[in-house]
């Protein structure tokens, strides 16, 4: 099938999506693609759809023969099959087990304090600063990186480190320059983990540390944590500043109305789209999905970003409001099985900014317009190089 769609689909604005998705989640929400690399693959753009599978045990991120399993990107992340097919599901609880109490609602509460005086004193920093300034660097950087070093026990003095490996890491093209990066920083951060054998604290990594895990699951875990932890969110921050000041109406409902943080930031989640580049599934059996069998071994590709515009879902899916009130969760933390256990830490972080940021800078604006901010090309989670502004 030489005619079939391929990705990644070309996209003109930051704060929209591909046009393709809507076309496609309308007239087929499960169809075929081909992806990046030349493979064929189940591109899912309908969130019902979507849902359904992130709730199906039968697909999984393994492969019983991953050499030759097709691939989404040439991403060591997110491009191909992980861990072992034999014994995913089994590590897959065992990682959620261990690591649940660590970010559990409860506890990222408890940090919701500390979180709000780091906010605090970045924006002090931000107004002595001056406009213009690089809202990236002064805030969408710095806070999630401090925050992810305190919770997982990272000396924060390592943070142009890891930064560094991050960016490597986040490679969708080079599959060696990524893969090199990603057990360089499972290095790095397995050997913190292995300090704090002899010198625990307060800290994820110190659990690790007293856990009983095979070496390799916890330098996979280790690395993983410490990678997801800062990225998704400093690019979070960065997109609900955008649609917040290319919505002025929504930004000054926003500075009226504090209670409307929590709101807003569900929506940052629901339409911030720094990547299209989707999350992958392999079917482990031959499942029935909207009519469609998938047969065993087969990519699935859910698009959560087109999932979270879904018509038939959200009314009016493509408009940004601070006010939209939806019974259904957005995906953009996963589902079910594959609740993303960060969502806690994420929320708290942005429920700080976006309820400091407009009563601080009332008056905040974007100094380059949306066709001219410079992008992060070719990486796994997308987002920008900077993001001027001035008040």
């Amino acid at each position: 099938m030489t005619d079939l769609p391929r990705l990644p689909f070309e996209r003109a604005n930051l704060l929209e999506l591909s046009p393709a998705f809507a076309v496609l989640r309308k007239e087929e929400p499960v169809t075929r693609v081909r992806t990046s690399t030349g493979d064929e693959a189940w591109l899912v753009t309908g969130y019902e759809q979507a849902r359904k599978i992130f709730a199906d045990e039968r697909f999984g991120r393994s492969h019983p023969t991953p050499e030759t399993a097709p691939r989404l990107s040439n991403s060591s992340l997110l491009g191909g099959p992980q861990g072992e097919h034999a014994t995913e599901k089994a590590a897959h609880d065992r990682m959620r087990r261990l690591l649940a109490p660590a970010f559990s609602a409860r506890r990222m509460q408890a940090l919701a304090g500390r979180v709000q005086q780091l906010v605090d004193d970045l924006l002090d920093e931000m107004e002595e600063h001056g406009p213009p300034a690089d809202l990236h660097e002064l805030l969408s950087v710095p806070l999630p990186i401090q925050v992810i070093c305190e919770l997982l026990g990272v000396p924060y003095e390592d943070r142009d480190r890891f930064r560094a490996i991050a960016d490597d890491m986040g490679d969708l093209r080079d599959l060696r320059r990524s893969a090199a990066a990603r057990e360089e920083m499972q290095v790095y951060t397995h050997g913190i983990v292995t300090a704090k054998r002899s010198d625990p604290g307060e800290d994820v990594y110190s659990d690790l540390a007293a856990a009983d895990l095979p070496s390799h699951e916890v330098a996979t875990l280790a690395g993983g944590l410490l990678f997801a932890g800062h990225e998704t969110t400093m690019n979070q921050i960065d997109y609900g500043v955008l649609l917040l000041l290319s919505n002025p109406g929504q930004f000054e409902a926003l500075k009226r109305d504090p209670n409307l943080t929590d709101a807003a930031v569900e929506e940052i989640m629901r339409m911030g789209a720094s990547s299209e580049h989707g999350l992958i599934r392999y079917a482990h059996e031959d499942v029935e999905v909207d009519g469609v069998t998938i047969k065993a071994g087969e990519l699935v590709v859910l698009a959560t970003v087109a999932a979270n515009r879904d018509e038939r879902v959200y009314p009016d899916p493509e408009r940004f409001d601070v006010t939209r009130e939806s019974t259904d969760p957005h995906l953009g933390f996963g589902y079910a099985i594959r609740f993303c256990l960060g969502a806690s830490l994420a929320r708290v972080e942005l429920r700080a900014v976006f309820g400091a940021l407009p009563r601080r800078f009332p008056a905040l604006r974007p100094t380059v317009p949306l066709d001219r901010l410079e992008q992060r090309p070719d990486q796994l989670t997308g987002g920008l190089m900077a993001l001027p502004v001035t008040w």
